[in-house]
């Protein structure tokens, strides 16, 4: 037993050079430090760690093989509830989940569970795969291989379904390859969790853009049941004067065009403005990404944001790594308007101040301008991280389809759409959220799936 009321640190590169690559941040734990970090789980009777996870992983359990140095046997565990582990391991918000819950956090810090998981997932690498099941005859489409794509597929494949993913872009993986840097999720790792879905009989068809190259109809057509995974990729500007001018980004953009274009390259064939005055506008996961993205292309780099540090949604560990690297921030700041010079280029945002007042619907409180504070904040790039909606092509082209007000998927708590056999899940059905969030809706549906076409 390791009764340490700490984590077992992990390494990690320096700030000085993280900052001028895009190399994983995180190095990752030894098997050492691995099964010395287990050996603080105090296997609690109730697990309430495994009731804090989205996808239900048997927590203690898969620790208990690390302890031993059964690093297959945790695999298997981990297998067995998570179609993604090395993934979870390294982005999901394991403070606000699983380990928020380990009872180790209530004297001390919690479990590095995040951490284990990317461990036992690390060292499985190379070590073959298992076999596909036997087919139990049906077959589903899943569209998307996002997160809440790849987990659905993986989930139904394990149970002996058929499955055919069907991804729009040229690339496999969704927002885990297009939406987050390499410095935090290396696309390798993305490569290699999908090769272990294609072991399990997965096949995957790129270039598919679902409601163009096939319709949901068509799909229905062929399959027996579908699965739309299809995400938010729509990105939300403020509309304000301005945000059309040259250097004004949308993170989705930006980033798409860094992580999967390869932008961050010395002679990328599709390379993207590098601002060297980067104001980023928003306050989550995605506003750290694209800031510390534009801080790695050379640019000094200010976040922008309406609220306090007590109310930013980003992860912690994301805030200090951002901060670490030299990234500037200015609370209870909002824009009011893009500043251009005479060809429209951006050469400032003008700002004004906010505070603080009662709570709104999302319980953080209420920010209102302060008047006659306004300013300006020099930059010549600006990047919006506002959020995302599902794009309105699948509600145009699918009839019977519900949506929501803001374009989203109507779904129940399985998934189930108000067409039959039509299940959904993730960012399309819950607009932006984390990648473990939308696991969970994928595995769900295709639990219900499952219960569905035993029926027929």
């Amino acid at each position: 037993m390791n009764n340490s009321p700490k984590k077992t640190p992990m390494a990690m590169q320096t700030p000085e050079a993280r900052c001028r690559n895009f190399s994983e941040v995180a190095l990752g734990y030894s098997p050492e430090e691995a099964v010395s970090e287990a050996q603080r789980c105090l296997n609690c009777k109730n697990h309430p760690c495994t009731e804090g996870c989205p996808v239900s992983v048997s927590i203690p359990a898969f620790i208990s093989r690390v302890r031993e140095r059964d690093f297959g046997g945790a695999y298997d565990v981990l297998s067995a509830s998570t179609s993604l582990p090395a993934v979870c391991g390294r982005v999901c918000p394991q403070e606000s989940q699983c380990e928020k819950f380990c009872v180790r956090g209530g004297k001390g810090e919690p479990v590095a569970i995040g951490r284990l998981e990317r461990f036992v997932a690390d060292a499985h690498a190379g070590r073959g795969s298992s076999p596909a099941p036997a087919t139990n005859g049906h077959k589903v489409s899943v569209v998307g291989s996002g997160p809440a794509g790849l987990s659905c597929a993986g989930t139904l494949a394990r149970m002996g379904y058929k499955v055919t993913v069907f991804e729009a872009l040229h690339a496999l993986g969704g927002v885990l390859v297009y939406g987050i840097p390499a410095f935090r999720l290396p696309k390798d790792i993305v490569a290699r969790e999908i090769e272990e879905l294609r072991a399990l009989g997965v096949e995957f068809v790129t270039d598919a853009v679902i409601g163009r190259t096939y319709t949901v109809s068509e799909l229905k057509e062929d399959f027996d049941a579908v699965f739309l995974g299809t995400g938010a990729g729509l990105p939300i500007f403020p509309g304000i004067k301005g945000e059309n001018a040259k250097g004004v980004f949308s993170a989705n953009e930006y980033l798409t065009r860094v992580n999967l274009m390869k932008a961050y390259e010395e002679n990328s064939e599709t390379p993207v403005f590098r601002g060297k005055q980067v104001a980023v506008v928003g306050g989550g996961n995605v506003a750290m990404d694209a800031a510390r993205t534009a801080r790695r292309l050379g640019g000094d780099v200010t976040v922008l944001y309406r609220r306090s540090e007590a109310e930013l949604p980003a992860r912690k560990e994301e805030i200090a790594h951002a901060k670490e690297e030299g990234v500037a921030f200015r609370w209870l700041t909002a824009p009011k308007e893009i500043l251009t010079d005479a060809e429209e280029n951006v050469t400032g945002v003008l700002c004004v101040r906010m505070e603080l007042g009662a709570p709104d619907a999302s319980g953080r409180c209420r920010p209102t301008e302060v008047e006659g504070s306004d300013h300006t904040v020099q930059a010549d790039m600006v990047i919006f991280a506002l959020g995302t909606s599902p794009n309105p092509l699948l509600k145009r082209t699918t009839e019977g389809l519900a949506t929501g007000a803001h374009g989203e998927i109507v779904a129940d708590g399985d998934g189930k759409t108000s067409l039959d056999k039509v299940y959904a899940g993730g960012d399309a059905v819950t607009g932006s959220a984390t990648v473990i969030l939308a696991m969970g809706a994928g595995k769900r549906a295709a639990e219900a799936i499952d219960r569905e076409l035993r029926e027929i």
